[in-house]
């Protein structure tokens, strides 16, 4: 296997963009990724495509997206694995180029979710679940589904409803500082809690939003990497596991297995503990999650996510940095595109590119991806690397 490195990143502006569609909405990201990286479609040997579906009219949009972007006739597919679909994407990529079949490959993330109506989109997600059982026999939502991981969690730990605000405060703090986010402003824990109430304890703040966006990461073999860039951000470890459909069938719902799995392989690959990682970007879709994802991780034992956002050791200057781009609560989730983000603005932290007021400290070298598809149906951690 070959080593590999990221040497170009792309990301659209996150929001209601009503005003492309979803193939102009892409090349926004690939249009940056190429510049960002000094290559030309001609340079990308092949394109994984990573987008959830339902919402636009395109049965098949990696054909669309790869002939409006001029990626006709490399090699490109369709990859869906949930919320998580922007990292399958890139983890295709990953290994296409590993393997030695492909120099340069390109993953490109998109989602534009604003084409239905808000029901609409939130029966779609509903159905990713155990479709039988849970959807059409008990109504679940994916509100409903976080707010059973949230009771369990406060029942084991004392969890408070404050805890999980103060989560969308600091990701909003950091929002309101990212110049593609789509929710660029401050909130404060009241509003959280005096947010009107969606599957409770989870309310309103709690929630990411529904909108469109896309991002694109350029990967390349090491040799040729060292040609085509000065800072190259090489994936140190690569981590993937999976889940029950059905989410009565857990070991619990307090926690999720497939990150603790995936992160455990992410970690051996890359030969680092939790402590190494100098900043993270954690799947946040409702703000339990992150609670959960910090632990999950290793960041901080069982039952401590909580004290770990309340002394804000969450924060740039803190432990372990999360989500200081504004996380999917505050820059937005348009499922396909997320895993992509990801990759983008650790990249940028570790080339140390963003805001000031978003820079995390850089003292290993080490940032981490953590993206969760449906409730914990899959996982996928991706693990960079500056040197």
């Amino acid at each position: 296997m070959r080593k590999v490195a990221v040497v170009g990143v792309g990301h659209s502006n996150f929001g209601v963009r009503k005003d492309v569609n979803i193939a102009e909405l892409t090349w926004e990201a690939v249009k940056e990724a190429l510049e960002d990286a000094g290559l030309t479609q001609k340079d990308i040997d092949y394109v994984p495509v990573g987008s959830y579906g339902f919402w636009y009219e395109e049965p098949l949009p990696a054909v669309v997206v790869t002939e409006y972007c001029g990626l006709v006739p490399k090699g490109h597919v369709h990859c869906e694995s949930a919320c998580a679909t922007g990292s399958a994407a890139v983890h295709l990529a990953y290994y296409r180029v590993a393997s030695g079949l492909s120099d340069i490959a390109m993953a490109i993330g998109f989602e534009k979710m604003t084409e239905v109506d808000t029901p609409t989109a939130v029966e779609f997600i509903g159905r990713a679940g155990s479709y039988i059982w849970e959807f059409e026999n008990f109504g679940m939502t994916f509100p409903g589904y976080y707010a059973l991981l949230a009771t369990n969690h406060m029942a084991n730990f004392g969890t408070k409803e404050e805890h999980m605000a103060m989560v969308a405060v600091k990701n909003h703090y950091y929002g309101a500082r990212n110049e593609k986010a789509y929710l660029r402003r401050e909130i404060k824990v009241e509003d959280v809690l005096n947010s009107r109430p969606v599957a409770w304890p989870i309310k309103f703040f709690d929630c990411c939003p529904i909108n469109d966006g896309a991002a694109a990461v350029i990967l390349a073999a090491e040799e040729v990497a060292k040609k085509i860039t000065d800072t190259p951000i090489w994936i140190k470890g690569v981590g993937c596991a999976g889940d029950t459909g059905n989410i009565a069938k857990r070991e619990n719902l307090f926690s999720i297995r497939s990150a603790q799995l995936a992160s455990q392989q992410a970690y051996e690959m890359a030969k680092i503990t939790p402590q190494d990682v100098d900043v993270a970007e954690v799947h946040d879709c409702f703000t339990i999650a992150e609670i959960l994802a910090y632990e999950d991780l290793g960041f901080c034992k069982k039952g401590e996510g909580p004290k770990l956002i309340e002394e804000g050791q969450t924060y740039v200057g803190g432990k372990i940095p999360v989500n200081v781009d504004g996380g999917l609560k505050a820059k937005g989730h348009p499922i396909g595109a997320t895993g992509c983000s990801m990759i983008y603005e650790l990249t940028r932290q570790l080339r140390q590119e963003v805001e000031p007021e978003r820079q995390a400290d850089i003292k290993k070298g080490i940032a981490l991806a953590h993206n969760v598809g449906g409730t914990g149906h899959s996982c996928y951690v991706t693990i960079l690397g500056r040197d």
